[in-house]
This record gives structure tokens, sequence and C-alpha cells, in this order.
């Protein structure tokens, strides 16, 4: 249903499509220069991510999860778009390097029964981060197929998980997952933002992401280990916390939902909602300040399981549910997080959920779109707000700043759409009115 952005290198514009395709072209004339198909688009694979150009590489993941394709991130020569190197995201497959076999992801049914590893999803639908100090790609994958977690025993590795990847080889360097054996797709694809911090009296590389299933976490970034893993929203039932030792949530396991019967299993009522306690829309971090700004919800959801069996290119779910609101008077929540210590410096809610990313600039600001229409301002130490303008449709884009001529900007894309079709019940009336739209607006700041 949506695209997450384009690539700029030289004169090219490069870009994904639905039908999984990369295209590349000429920015001043369109003229295109080359399109590959990256995968079977009739076996449910598609493509909404972002690339990304490392190295002379475009990089860059596939989508579909719910269809029980393959996760995988694969490099391309930019200027001609051939294969450079194919890592899959689901352990039991091989990846290539110049056309031939480089080892396969993990250990064949090290955590996937049978053939299930050959339709486990984790679909990279985000795309990655580029880190230069340590040379690795930190790409997140999706949640591992079906839903339906009785009918795929084990950690389905690596599947709601964060992999680092060498960008020039394809192999994976270190992977830590967010959610083993996920049975309320929590998706792992949330970015991992790279940030050096002082940790036990020296300097680390550390990585923060704030995940799907509700917690924020700390890694060392150059080995996967964990450090710190805290909740970001007011109620997580599936989990009440994490032991530092295994890296590993302590589960509930009430919350997960039931083994299906003949027709469905037992309904459990989770915490954050499949659509998640923060989804793809992007977190940003503040030197100045030291803290990260989350753009979260507050949601939960009626879950069940169903009997489901694989059919190439159809849904392959298993499972049946019903999003909730937690609160009357709000979704949405912007968050600041203090790294340290976990803990939340301050917060604004916001009636409708939150589905736009977030801009912190080095002038103490910290600026995000609302589904009411409003691009907002927000001091970044204290969290109030300074400034608002309503732009005429929902923002689910993400703002960015510049300068020119001594003069700083910041602009947005206002349009209301994404994943706003599957926000239905409660959810769906506190957006019922908003319009529909698609425009570009660009702001000038004060030098004051």
């Amino acid at each position: 249903m949506v695209n997450r952005g384009a690539a700029i290198y030289g004169d090219k514009i490069i870009f994904g499509t639905l039908d999984a395709r990369l295209v590349a072209l000429n920015r001043n004339t369109g003229k295109v220069i080359w399109n590959k198909q990256i995968a079977d688009y009739k076996a449910g694979y598609s493509f909404t991510a972002a690339p990304m150009i490392v190295h002379g590489k475009i990089i860059v993941g596939n989508s579909g999860g719910e269809f029980g394709v393959i996760g995988e991130i694969q490099a391309r020569d930019v200027n001609t778009g051939e294969l450079i190197w194919t890592r899959p995201t689901i352990e039991g497959n091989m990846g290539t390097l110049g056309g031939k076999e480089n080892g396969m992801t993990g250990k064949l049914n090290a955590s996937w029964q049978g053939d299930q590893y050959k339709q486990g999803g984790g679909a990279t639908w985000l795309g990655g981060t580029y880190d230069p100090d340590t040379n690795l790609i930190y790409m997140g994958t999706g949640n591992p197929a079906p839903w339906n977690s009785h009918l795929r025993p084990g950690d389905n590795l690596y599947t709601a998980s964060t992999l680092a990847i060498d960008p020039d080889t394809g192999q994976i360097k270190w992977h830590y997952q967010t959610t083993p054996h996920d049975g309320w797709d929590f998706d792992g694809v949330n970015e991992l933002i790279p940030f050096d911090a002082m940790r036990g009296g020296k300097m680390m590389k550390l990585g923060a992401k704030a995940d799907r299933n509700g917690y924020f976490f700390i890694l060392d970034r150059t080995n996967g280990k964990l450090l710190q893993a805290t909740p970001f929203v007011s109620k997580t039932t599936w989990a009440t916390g994490y032991n530092l030792k295994t890296g590993r949530p302590n589960y509930v396991e009430a919350n997960r939902p039931g083994p299906p019967t003949a027709e469905k299993g037992t309904t459990v009522f989770a915490a954050p909602a499949f659509l998640g306690a923060k989804n793809w829309m992007p977190m940003s971090y503040s030197q100045q300040t030291g803290l990260f700004y989350v753009p979260s919800n507050e949601w939960g959801m009626d879950i069940w399981n169903e009997p489901i069996a694989y059919k190439k290119g159809a849904a392959f779910l298993g499972a049946g549910f019903t999003i909730k609101p937690l609160y009357e008077d709000h979704i949405g929540v912007l968050r600041a997080i203090d790294p340290a210590t976990g803990k939340i410096a301050w917060e604004y809610n916001n009636k409708a959920p939150l589905w736009g990313g977030v801009l912190s600039t080095a002038g103490n600001l910290v600026f995000t779109g609302t589904p009411e229409g409003y691009l907002k301002a927000f001091d970044a130490k204290s969290g109030k707000e300074l400034w608002k303008f309503n732009t005429g449709s929902g923002v689910v884009g993400t703002p960015i700043t510049w300068e020119t001529d001594g003069e700083q900007y910041v602009a947005v894309m206002s349009g209301w759409g994404g994943a706003v079709p599957l926000w239905g019940g409660e959810v769906a009336k506190a957006v019922q009115h908003i319009n529909q739209g698609g425009a570009l607006w660009v702001f000038k700041l004060p030098k004051s």
C-alpha cells in the first residue's frame, strides 16, 4: 500500500515498486536507466522500503511477510542494478555472493521444523541503517509466518530481529532477536539508531531501538549484546521484562493466543496491538539533550489463532484480531526517553494515533506531524508545544530540515493514507473525518 522513499545517487533516483521491482531514473529527464525484478510478486513479494546506498552498492529489503515469503536483503551495483549479494533472513536459506553460494543463514532446522523455513516471513520492509564506525548495516526483520505461533515451534530465527551485516559480503556479523517465537505480529523492523555514550564509566558504541513489542532497547552495536530493555508504553501484557543475562523476554505464557481448534483458539487481550507500540515511523536522537524522541501509540487487541495452510501468493496469517484504544482521551504519545535509564523525560498525548516520523534539530526543537493535520514543534528539553500549523490533511510523513543561504527550512509531506485502512473499530472513530490530500509544505524558521 505504501512507498517509504527513494535514494539519490549522482544523477539517479532509485526506488522500489509494489510488484517487487527496483528502478533507477535519470533525475533530470525521468529516463529509465535500469529496471530490475528483486522478487516474484505472484508469490506475495512486494517492495515498500526506502533503498540505502553503501560503498557504491544499493541495499534493499523485501516486503510481504503476511504472505509466507522469505525475507531477504540484497546488494546491487548502483550504476547497473546487477546483483552483488543476497542474504536471506530466515535460518536455513542460502546466501549468495557474485552469483555463488555464500553460506547458509544460520543452521538448517535449528529453530524451524521441517520445511517451515521455506515460508518463514521475516520481511525487511523498512530498510536499514549504515554505521561507518563499525562498517555494518543494521537491518530489522519482520514477523514470522504464519502469525499462529503454535504451528511453528522454536525461536524462528531470524524473524523479529536486528541483523548486523557486512555491506561488502552480506555475511551476518551478529543478531539480536527482540521477540523470539513471536505470536502477536511484533515485527522487529524498527530502526537501530547508532549513538556513542558513557556507560559503566567508559565510552561505548551503542544502538537504540524502540520495538513494535513495546520495549526500548540499548545494544552494544559492535556485538549485539543487550544492555538495557525498558517499556516505553504504559501496558505490555505479553512479557514482564527482559533477562539481561540471556537477552530473552520473560514471557507471560497465558497471554499467548491459544492453539486453534476446528475454528479458532482462545482469545486473549494483548498490548500493544499488532500495529505496534511504534510502527514504521522513525524516532530521532538529539546530541544536544541526549534524549530519543519516540512516536508511540497506546492500544491493545483481542487476538486469536485460526487454522491456516500455505498457498502461494495468498495471505498466510492464521489469526484474527480487533484493535482497541487503551484510553478514551488519547492514543498517540510523543515520548522523550533517556537512554541511560530508559525513563521517560516528558510526553505529549495526542487524540489520534501518531503515524509520522520525528525530527530533532540542533536548535533544541522536535518536530512531528499528527493525523489531525498539524505539524508541531516542541521544546526538546521540556516538551512544551511551541508552534503548530494545520496542513489540511493527516501527516504521516517525516519532517526534514536543511539550510540554504543562512536560512533554515523545515518541510513535511502531508497526505492521509498508508496503513490507515487497518484502523477499524474504536480507533477509526478518532480519524474518520480526516481529509485526504497530498502536498509538500515548507516553512522557514525565524532567525531569532
